[in-house]
């Protein structure tokens, strides 16, 4: 079983930018070495012959076409808006002038 160090575990919390207690490192590092040994055994089971699949059932798209249908004019869309300005919508603006 790959072993990892509590030392390693508050090394990658560090580089994390994740506090944690001395509790928690010691929970951490078991656990972590855990994980390293389930990813060992993954890796061990792949094969040269075995295609790579990024899904495990194949998948297919689903395409329509493309079809142009009229739309709204600008005066049509803006018609409800309760404040327009040159052919556009108006909002209050939520940024300060320091953006």
């Amino acid at each position: 079983m790959p072993e990892i160090s509590r030392d390693e575990v508050a090394h990658l919390a560090d580089l994390a930018r994740i506090d944690l207690s001395d509790a928690e490192l010691d929970h951490l590092a078991p656990q972590l070495a855990k994980i390293l040994e389930s990813v060992a055994s993954i890796s061990a089971a792949v094969s040269d012959d075995v295609p790579a699949t990024s899904h495990p059932i194949p998948l297919t798209n689903v395409f329509r076409d493309d079809v142009v249908t009229p739309g709204l004019t600008a005066e049509e869309a803006l018609a409800m808006a309760p404040a327009t300005d040159q052919q556009r919508f108006s909002v209050p603006r939520i940024l300060g002038d320091e953006q």
